[in-house]
């Protein structure tokens, strides 16, 4: 279920009858903040980290995650709140809160609608938005073109106890021109995922010529190489097009 926007009333802190959360309320920077906001991949849907909303909204944390805890029957109408404890630089530990889409939003109707909340409305919206279309060309696009290069490998191996091997290294080629390391696959923004759908379709057609398995690496790797070139990882950092 998704939850309206803001009323503008909201959006003033109104809903929060005396206890708005109040960021900072100096001009935000000439030169803002130009990498989208980072969320937090899980297995069922992208959250944000309530220590990164306080950070955006220039304010301190406990003051946020407090607000988080006392409203905490409003949040979970929207589904679960999930508390974690993070370690802070002084080795101290550290409680806050990833929040979903719909409780990200709840939260800045505690707030008064500045220019640092406006800010990360927009962020908000650009990065939850992102992760929808990444999930979306995961489905349609990123597992089938796994799932065929998989199953070409599988053919090749022929029962090898080194097939486990074989799928490793393909994937760490695919991965290299993606610019992203192991296990960042579920989170990767939508651009790394649809070079991720690109490059098991060449792979995938690479595969198709070898006869045996001992070819897969070096015709995967060739393959690949002009979309390597192509694709470089710094143009695809934090989902920028």
């Amino acid at each position: 279920m998704k939850m309206p926007r803001p009323t503008k009333n909201a959006e003033q802190g109104t809903a929060g009858q005396g206890t708005a959360i109040v960021p900072d309320t100096a001009s935000p920077s000439k030169t803002p903040d130009a990498h989208p906001l980072a969320l937090v991949p899980t297995k069922t849907e992208p959250r944000v980290d309530s220590r990164l909303l306080a950070k955006q909204l220039g304010i301190k944390h406990p003051n946020l995650f407090a607000q988080v805890k006392t409203h905490k029957a409003d949040f979970e109408e929207f589904g679960k709140v999930t508390f974690q404890t993070g370690a802070l630089p002084s080795g101290q530990s550290e409680k806050f809160a990833t929040l979903n889409e719909d409780q990200a939003y709840l939260l800045l109707t505690y707030s008064r609608n500045t220019a640092k909340v406006r800010a990360l409305k927009i962020k908000l919206v650009k990065a939850f938005s992102n992760a929808r279309r990444a999930a979306a060309v995961r489905q349609t696009e990123y597992l089938p073109s796994y799932h065929a290069m998989s199953d070409r490998i599988h053919e090749l191996a022929q029962g090898s106890p080194n097939e486990r091997f074989l799928h490793m290294n393909t994937a760490k080629l695919v991965n290299q021109v993606a610019g992203i390391e192991a296990g960042q696959r579920p989170g990767a923004p939508l651009p790394k995922q649809s070079v991720l759908a690109v490059a098991h379709m060449l792979a995938a057609g690479a595969i198709e010529q070898a006869t045996d398995r001992h070819q897969i690496h070096g015709l995967v790797k060739k393959a690949l190489a002009p979309l390597a070139a192509l694709a470089a990882p710094q143009r695809l950092q934090g989902g920028a097009a």
